[in-house]
C-alpha cells in the first residue's frame, strides 16, 4: 500500500493518537506506578522482638524508676534516716512513685513517644499505692504484682494441661505471621509445652521469692528484690525461648527444601 493511500479511519485514529501523546507530554499525564506491596517482607528478628517487649533499656529503666522512687523515699524519710512517723514516710513514698510514673509518661506523650509500656506501669503503680494507702503497710504496694506474676504462671500451666501452649500462640503471633499450624508440627508442638514449662517456672520463681519477703514483711527488700531479680529473669526467659526455637525452626528448613 504506497503512502496517503491509508484507509480514512486509520489515518485519522494516527492523528488522534499522535494529539493525545502530545498531549500527555505537555502536562506531564503519565501515569504514576504504585510501590509494589511486598508481602514477603521479612519480620523483625527475635533480638528486636524481645526488645520491644522489653521496652529497650529505656524501658528498663523506666518501669523501675517508680518502684526505686518508693523504696528510697520509704528507707530515707522512715526510721533509717529522718525519722518520720511510719504512715507519714509511706505516703510521701506513695506519692514519689505515681508522680514518677505519671511524669514518664507525661514526657513520652509530649514527645509523641509510645506510651503503652508508660501506661501499663501507672495503672500497676496505681493499684498498689491505693493498697498501700488503705492498710498503712508498705508491702501491700508490691501485692498487685506478685498476684498478677502467680495468675500469669496458672494461665500458663492450664494451657499445657489442655495441650495448648501459649508460647506457642505467642509465636504464631510475633513470628508467624499470624498463622497457628505448629499443631501439625508435632517437634514444634512438644517444645512450645516444654517451653511454656519454662516460663511457668521463671515466673514462680520471680513471684515466690517477692512473695517470702511479702510474708515476713520485709517491704524495702522486696522493692530491691523485684528491681533486681524480675527483669533479669524475664529477659533470660525470652532471651532462652528464642534460641529454642530458632533451633528448632533452623533445623527443619533444610528438610522442607529437599521435599
Amino acid at each position: 500500500m504506497t503512502s496517503g493511500s491509508e484507509p480514512r479511519h486509520a489515518a485519522h485514529e494516527s492523528v488522534e493518537e499522535r494529539l493525545a501523546e502530545e498531549v500527555v507530554e505537555e502536562l506531564d499525564l503519565h501515569p504514576v506506578e504504585e510501590p509494589k506491596k511486598d508481602d514477603d517482607e521479612p519480620l523483625p528478628s527475635m533480638s528486636e522482638q524481645i526488645a520491644e517487649q522489653l521496652g529497650g533499656v529505656r524501658g528498663l529503666i523506666e518501669s523501675s524508676l517508680p518502684v526505686l522512687a518508693f523504696v528510697a523515699l520509704n528507707v530515707i524519710l522512715g526510721d533509717s534516716v529522718v525519722g518520720l512517723e511510719t504512715r507519714t514516710a509511706l505516703y510521701w513514698a506513695i506519692a514519689g512513685a505515681v508522680l514518677s510514673a505519671v511524669g514518664i509518661g507525661a514526657y513520652r506523650l509530649a514527645r509523641k513517644q509510645p506510651v503503652r509500656h508508660a501506661v501499663n506501669g501507672l495503672f500497676g503503680i496505681a493499684v498498689g499505692a491505693y493498697l498501700a494507702w488503705r492498710t498503712g503497710d508498705a508491702k501491700n504496694f508490691y501485692l498487685p504484682g506478685i498476684l498478677l506474676t502467680f495468675g500469669q504462671a496458672a494461665l500458663l500451666l492450664g494451657s499445657v494441661v489442655i495441650r495448648k501452649p501459649i508460647i506457642g500462640y505467642v509465636w504464631g503471633i510475633m513470628a508467624n505471621k499470624g498463622q497457628q499450624d505448629w499443631f501439625g508440627n508435632a517437634r514444634l508442638f512438644r517444645t512450645f509445652q516444654w517451653l511454656t514449662l519454662v516460663w511457668v517456672v521463671s515466673l514462680s520463681l520471680r513471684a515466690g521469692i517477692q512473695f517470702y519477703l511479702y510474708q515476713i514483711g520485709e517491704a524495702n527488700a522486696l522493692g530491691i528484690v523485684r528491681i533486681l531479680i524480675s527483669w533479669p529473669i524475664y529477659a533470660a526467659t525470652f532471651a532462652f525461648t528464642a534460641w529454642a526455637i530458632h533451633r528448632v525452626t533452623s533445623a527443619q528448613k533444610p528438610a522442607e527444601s529437599a521435599v
